[in-house]
């Protein structure tokens, strides 16, 4: 768990074959992990209750939270803050929530062990707001060999750090890869007892801001063919059962993305007060990934639509089968199997397309 060293190859990041009798176990646990925050509207949304999880990243989840748009339309809403995405996996394998943020790694790894979700959403493409940010003495990534390196296991940048440290010519085995949440990445960081993190904003500028050195970015890393994204997932059951709290999620979150591009300083306030941030430092952090507009998910690169399927689907299979070559992950299923995951069809609805 968070803290613990541990070789990449050694251990699965998720409970990947998760007994039956694990799941109530896992309920109970997950309720513990996330922090809480319970809104009500009136009866639009049934008598269910929309669980949303989320991180804290900045894009559009928390505008949608802040404005109590979902609310506004009469759903009522429990929102649970996580740390990673493997803890979303995790509540999402026990039941405990309806729709969240994953990244892409994350996503990749849960279609390849059966949770039974969809992509419906892209948050963001990530860019150089991941990145490997080491200590003063660490002059390159070559240096790491024999050192510490943070990363939550399974994410987006422990993706991106083995492919880095791969692309540098260092064997990722050579080098002591530590599970580590970012909150307990700032204190280890800062005791001096790991070499380096591969972390995401917020805690990458409190790193840098600390003296920390960024030796690459996941957007260097996109650029040699290495994409990653924090992707939106639904519960099938959910979305099976109540589509239009669904296409109504889906709505708030483009109406959140659609602020971000075109009134970013507003969106940075909004960020700002949420996760407790100035809004300039708000502003920089989104400065660094790429986000897209509803309309733009439906395009061949992302999403696509229901009769014009996009390349979002390969990008995953591809993920997977990086995934078990590094052993993380024990079997891939089909490319269509992911194919099939992605799901443009809550999001067409919620456009009117």
């Amino acid at each position: 768990m968070t803290g613990t060293t541990t070789r990449h190859m050694v251990r699965k990041p998720l409970a990947l074959a998760v007994s039956a009798a694990m799941l109530a176990l896992l309920a109970t646990a997950c309720g513990g992990e996330g922090v809480t925050s319970s809104s009500s509207g009136g009866g639009g949304g049934g008598d269910k209750t929309l669980r949303v999880a989320y991180q804290v990243i900045p894009n559009s989840a928390p505008i949608v939270k802040h404005e109590h748009w979902l609310e506004d339309e009469k759903i009522k809403v429990k929102w649970n803050q996580f740390d990673s995405g493997s803890d979303v996996n995790r509540a999402v394998a026990s039941g405990s929530v309806d729709v969240g943020l994953a990244g892409s790694t994350l996503v990749a790894n849960g279609i390849a062990s059966g949770l039974d979700y969809e992509v419906p959403w892209i948050y963001d493409v990530i860019g150089k707001n991941e990145a490997l940010v080491a200590q003063k003495n660490i002059k390159s990534i070559k240096d790491l060999v024999g050192k510490k390196v943070a990363t939550p296991l399974g994410s987006t940048t422990q993706y991106s750090l083995i492919a880095a440290l791969k692309d540098a010519g260092v064997d990722p085995s050579q080098v002591r890869i530590i599970d580590m949440k970012p909150p307990d990445a700032v204190a280890a960081f800062k005791r001096g007892s790991i070499d380096a993190a591969y972390i995401w904003n917020p805690t990458l500028k409190t790193l840098v801001d600390g003296g920390g050195k960024i030796l690459v970015t996941s957007a260097d890393m996109a650029a040699k063919g290495v994409v990653t994204a924090d992707l939106g997932i639904v519960s099938k059951k959910f979305a099976k059962d109540h589509p239009d709290v669904v296409s109504a999620w889906l709505k708030a979150e483009d109406r959140g993305a659609q602020m971000i591009k075109t009134d970013p300083e507003k969106a940075a306030k909004i960020i700002g007060d949420e996760f407790s941030i100035s809004p300039a430092d708000a502003r920089s952090q989104m400065k660094d990934s790429i986000y897209l507009t509803g309309e733009e998910q439906l395009g061949a690169d992302y999403l696509g639509t229901k009769d014009a399927p996009g390349k979002l689907g390969d990008t995953l299979f591809k993920t997977a089968v990086f995934l078990k070559d590094n052993k993380i992950i024990d079997t891939v299923p089909s490319k269509e199997d992911f194919a099939k995951a992605v799901n443009p069809t809550y999001l067409q609805s919620a456009l009117g397309k």
